[in-house]
């Protein structure tokens, strides 16, 4: 037999009754009936009933053995009697009927229960994320994400994908997030970045003559966190492909997903391919931002026409100085009490809005605060435009155009789910596309890039030589699901001259350009192919499937909110003689009074 199992905590049924077997786990449960003490042996694989007799030498060891002991028992397979079977259990038919008792390692008292659904604090939760993991919740997000993975990369080299490594220890780019630095001992002063994305290397394998290459890849971005971003580190489905149009890509993208989310999505409808296009001017426009959650079906619309030139002057005067009116439909809201109106208005300054004004359709007459302003053919335009019908309400944003599309977009989905049109039960998926190639920064007065700087503007060198640059679209894309990015992506641009007059657009002159990204101008010199790809988030996708808020929840050791990992103590401070290898010397910031 075996020293510790001949079984798994999952395997013993009716068939093996009368059998002598050996299983080892943690103590999940016990139940003291006095001559009897029931344990539930939990392993990896699931829990199995054990019951010893207050006759058993060894019935004092398991008696005083704390929960989430590990022990190893062995005894014989009985059949439960049918009032007592549990058929919640796969191994709910039989229990084991404890001999002998190892007590391989005893617990010290629990900082948090495992065998219960409580909810503990962060901290708790992550300095002893090692119990934490040990709760059937989170052990079966774990698992899930592994299946996941593994599933991804069977798709993927169906597809005729292969699967490279690309550095962890590279340089540092001047685009992008803020990068994590490491420095260097043998190159005094010098640095190595870890990766926010094999984005430059996986270019630089299509240009070596590989065709379709992936990696499950870790990338790092020193950026603060939220429900939906790690800090620190995350993983992606990194995967680009040569000789390829947009097309190409999304043709090679959309059976993985559909079939993940078909394989480990409980039955929920799923978008089916090929996804809806969205482009990137409709989505801020009907949406109100470039995440769009299909699942919500309100349609903003521009309703400038309807007030310019109106007798509601605060309206009229704010599009005369370059305000836009976002319209968002309320199906159904005339019924609504004066209190649901009055709360969206208050929600909407807590967003930094003066309000959300209103307009009423209801007993055959517009209603609310506005409405006294327009005339009939300004109203009936505002249904058209809104697509509203009698008994129903639509709210109104007035604001500086990106300022209007952000509110409107937020109010979009707080409307919905006041109304609760969201639809449940459902991923609903589409491309984002025609992201512009440039975007104007306020801050810093210049052009700058608006998305990926590598990729291929429409129209290309033409379009660069003779557009505004603020006009030009460019070759970009991303997968939104349920109002999630899974994924930005690109076709590449692979003409050296192309990078020269993109970059000079953004203000980079020549020499930067080769002092910076001298690797990729050089690879492309030498015959690059047309080529493109996307990098979708392995977190995320886990974190919709498994229907979890935050993605702490999928992430086997996450970092905090403050990108500390409590149980490992990091970051931490470091001996003074490491320093000295780095020819590094610490200089803290003045602390805060």
């Amino acid at each position: 037999m075996h020293l510790y199992r001949t079984h798994k905590c999952n395997e013993l049924k009716i068939e093996h009754v009368g059998l002598k077997v050996r299983l080892s786990g943690w103590i999940h449960r016990k139940r003291d009936h006095g001559d009897l003490l029931f344990v539930d042996l939990r392993d990896h694989y699931g829990i199995t009933q054990c019951v010893i007799e207050a006759k058993n030498p060894h019935f004092k060891t398991l008696e005083s053995a704390r929960h989430e002991s590990v022990v190893t028992l062995t005894g014989q397979v009985i059949q439960r009697t049918p009032e007592t079977t549990n058929t919640k259990m796969s191994t709910g038919a039989i229990e084991l009927a404890i001999e002998e008792c190892i007590l391989d390692s005893n617990a010290d008292l629990l900082p948090l229960q495992i065998n219960s659904d409580q909810e503990f604090p962060e901290e708790t939760r992550l300095r002893y994320r090692f119990l934490d993991l040990r709760r059937e919740k989170m052990h079966a997000n774990i698992v899930l994400r592994s299946q996941i993975i593994a599933s991804i990369r069977h798709r993927m080299i169906e597809q005729g994908f292969m699967e490279f490594q690309t550095p962890i220890l590279t340089a540092s780019s001047p685009e992008g997030a803020r990068d994590f630095l490491v420095p260097s001992r043998v190159h005094p002063g010098k640095f190595y970045a870890l990766p926010q994305a094999p984005q430059m290397f996986k270019q630089l394998l299509m240009i070596a003559g590989f065709d379709r290459y992936f990696q499950i890849a870790p990338c790092f971005r020193d950026e603060d966190g939220r429900a939906d971003r790690s800090p620190g580190e995350f993983y992606q489905l990194d995967f680009e492909m040569s000789f390829v149009t947009q097309e190409d890509v999304f043709a090679a993208l959309e059976p993985v997903l559909h079939g993940l989310f078909t394989e480990f999505g409980k039955n929920k409808i799923i978008t089916p391919a090929p996804f809806p296009r969205i482009t990137y001017e409709d989505a801020m426009l009907k949406y109100g931002s470039d995440k769009p959650d299909l699942r919500n079906p309100l349609i903003i619309s521009q309703a400038n026409e309807v007030f310019e030139n109106s007798e509601f002057s605060v309206f009229a005067n704010a599009i005369a100085q370059g305000s836009v009116i976002r319209a968002i439909p309320a199906p159904t809201a005339a019924k609504e009490s004066r209190k649901f109106f009055d709360n969206l208005n208050d929600w909407a300054k807590t967003q930094g809005a003066p309000g959300l004004g209103y307009i009423i359709f209801s007993d055959g007459v517009a209603k609310g605060p506005i409405a006294k302003f327009l005339d009939e053919a300004r109203l009936e335009r505002l249904k058209e435009l809104t697509n509203v019908q009698e008994g129903d309400a639509v709210f109104f944003v007035c604001a500086q155009k990106k300022e209007s599309e952000k509110l409107a977009g937020q109010a979009r989905q707080k409307i919905a789910q006041e109304i609760n049109m969201i639809e449940q039960n459902c991923f609903k998926f589409c491309w984002v596309v025609d992201f512009p190639m440039f975007e104007y920064n306020e801050d810093q007065r210049k052009i700058d890039f608006s998305h990926n700087p590598f990729s291929m503007p429409q129209g290309g060198l033409e379009a660069l030589l003779t557009q505004n640059p603020l006009d030009i679209k460019a070759y970009q894309y991303d997968i939104i699901c349920n109002g999630y990015e899974l994924s930005s992506g690109a076709i590449r641009n692979h003409k050296p001259e192309i990078m020269y007059k993109a970059f000079e657009i953004a203000g980079y002159t020549r020499e930067k350009v080769e002092t910076q990204f001298s690797g990729m101008l050089n690879a492309l010199k030498y015959g690059a192919p047309p080529h493109g790809g996307s990098a979708p988030g392995i977190d995320r996708i886990v974190m919709l499937l498994a229907e979890e808020p935050n993605l702490r929840e999928i992430v086997a050791f996450p970092m905090n909110q403050q990108a500390q990992d409590l149980l490992m103590g990091a970051p931490s401070e470091v001996t003074q003689k490491q320093l000295e290898e780095l020819h590094i010397r610490v200089q803290l910031p003045p602390e805060q009074k």
